[in-house]
């Protein structure tokens, strides 16, 4: 296939026919060779006729508007989205499948195929990668993100004529008739596989909104990850008639019973899930060699009503102090400290008592990431209380982990370390930053999360290392869990190799009372 003058593909098939029959525009010349327009309606008959390497036309004629450039890898994402109205992007973690989107949906819409996408994603995304991204990269669209604790606000936000509305997946339910209404052209679903279990509420109220013409992307790093069995209600919303209309028939197609209660997958299951999860593009870290060797990203956690609620009381407190008194780097550190731990769920009285805080929010997203990786995980935590409520959480969600605190001693630290490097188990380590900053190897991992932030830019530095070292084979993904403002504040200043120590006074003046 050739590409002639931007305008046209010339074709060498056996049988030009079958390409004049559907596009009577094209032209059959005297050398046997076919020249068809170079269109993305003309592309994607091509894609349909099963004639391969055809190109979208989104690669000549698109000018990839944003701070930063496409990869290439980027390129082929965007350009294989345009030519499916409904398809899987199974891109991994880290590898920008959200720009891909971005760039995709713009051209759509300069081509006027499509006016208003929807976005639906988990809320930790909605703001930290989804709005960001969407400035970075479109910022000449419109963009609004439909989520409040007001339903009618919420209801004003989509019905604004906003180009790209941004939703989490429990939002759909609160507003479904608003979204429906709104009639988006192009609905996409990050992390799709919130979407595998076609009975759910869930489920039907997106299925609902995806008509006849509606374009559907459906992302997420890891298919059918857990079991065969989740691909059935992804496959269920892009290629419906791949699979069969209830999911006991396709559980006998992909799992065998061994006992009465225990299923496991059949021979063929893996080439199975990989035919009904189709159309689909999938990039691995490996194969994406012009990625930065480590890129940092955030997941926006709110705070749950409980923590709000004692954040506020202590930021109060720090106001009367702050009007009272000389402020010293002692006393500022002190109380920021209490408002970290307090947004990573759990906080120190001055009599050495713990006292817990419901979390949730902040947990769901670290496992959210944990099933997103591609290989081992670590987790940074700061505090010891902190560190054994994400251990127990992982382990009743099936995650193997291992701990690393000030409390275990060098020799089962050495055993832990090798463990996790060679065997297959654990999956994660949670690691108090202290206890393994320095000179540890730990390049099974290639995502490091942080379940929050630290005041030491060089034990953060070093923490980062320990995987972005010598002996890692893959790009490293750092994930920062931030959700109140003192968090966002810190991790700024960690990203810019800002001495935070020097600078605590200030920071502590500087928090806001209304946030």
């Amino acid at each position: 296939m050739q590409i002639i003058e931007n305008k046209g593909l010339l074709l060498r098939l056996k049988n030009p026919e079958k390409v004049t029959a559907v596009i009577p525009k094209s032209k059959l010349l005297d050398d046997g060779s076919l020249l068809v327009k170079w269109g993305l309606e003309e592309a994607q008959v091509l894609k349909n006729l099963r004639i391969k390497n055809v190109p979208s036309p989104i690669e000549a004629h698109y000018e990839w508007p944003g701070l930063y450039k496409p990869f290439d890898h980027q390129k082929k994402t965007a350009s294989f989205l345009t030519l499916h109205r409904k398809a899987f992007c199974f891109n991994e973690q880290g590898t920008g499948k959200t720009s891909s989107v971005i760039w995709a949906a713009d051209y759509l819409m300069n081509i006027g195929i499509i006016k208003r996408v929807l976005v639906i994603c988990p809320l930790s995304i909605m703001q930290s990668a989804w709005q960001n991204d969407l400035f970075k990269f479109a910022m000449h669209r419109t963009c609004t993100v439909a989520h409040s604790y007001s339903r009618e606000k919420r209801i004003e936000a989509i019905g604004g004529g906003s180009e790209f509305v941004i939703i989490n997946f429990d939002g759909t339910e609160i507003v479904f008739d608003a979204l429906e209404a709104a009639d988006f052209d192009l609905v996409v679903v990050d992390e799709c596989n919130a979407l595998k279990n076609p009975s759910t509420k869930r489920w039907k109220t997106i299925n609902k909104l995806i008509k006849p013409k509606t374009w559907l992307w459906m992302l997420t790093g890891t298919p059918a990850a857990q079991s065969p069995v989740d691909a059935y209600g992804l496959a269920k919303l892009v290629n419906p008639s791949g699979v069969p209309k209830f999911s006991g028939a396709f559980k006998d197609m992909v799992m065998q019973r061994v006992t009465q209660f225990k299923w496991i997958p059949r021979p063929r299951s893996e080439q199975i899930v990989h035919q009904v999860l189709q159309p689909a593009i999938r990039f691995t870290k490996e194969e994406c060699l012009d990625l930065p060797d480590i890129t940092y990203t955030t997941r926006e956690v709110p705070l749950t009503a409980q923590q709000k609620k004692y954040y506020k009381m202590i930021k109060q407190q720090m106001m009367a102090t702050a009007a009272g008194e000389e402020i010293t780097a002692v006393n500022a550190a002190a109380t920021l400290n209490k408002l970290l731990q307090l947004s990573c769920g759990a906080v120190y009285s001055d009599t050495g008592e713990v006292v817990a805080f419901d979390a949730k929010n902040r947990l769901d997203t670290l496992k959210e990431v944990i099933e997103e990786a591609s290989h081992k995980v670590l987790v940074f935590v700061a505090y010891t209380h902190a560190i054994h409520i994400v251990s127990e959480e992982l382990t009743k969600a099936g995650v193997t982990n291992d701990i690393i605190n000030g409390k275990v001693p060098a020799g089962k630290r050495n055993d832990i370390f090798n463990k996790f490097q060679t065997d297959h188990d654990p999956q994660v380590l949670i690691i108090q930053p202290q206890a393994a900053a320095h000179g540890v190897t730990l390049t099974a991992a290639n995502v490091v999360v942080w379940w929050g932030p630290i005041t030491s830019t060089e034990i953060y530095l070093q923490a980062n290392a320990r995987t972005h070292r010598a002996g890692q084979r893959n790009p490293v993904t750092v994930v920062h869990l931030q959700g109140s403002d003192v968090e966002k504040k810190i991790y700024t200043m960690l990203s810019g190799n800002i001495d935070i120590h020097s600078r605590l006074v200030d920071l502590y003046k500087n928090i806001d009372p209304d946030d």
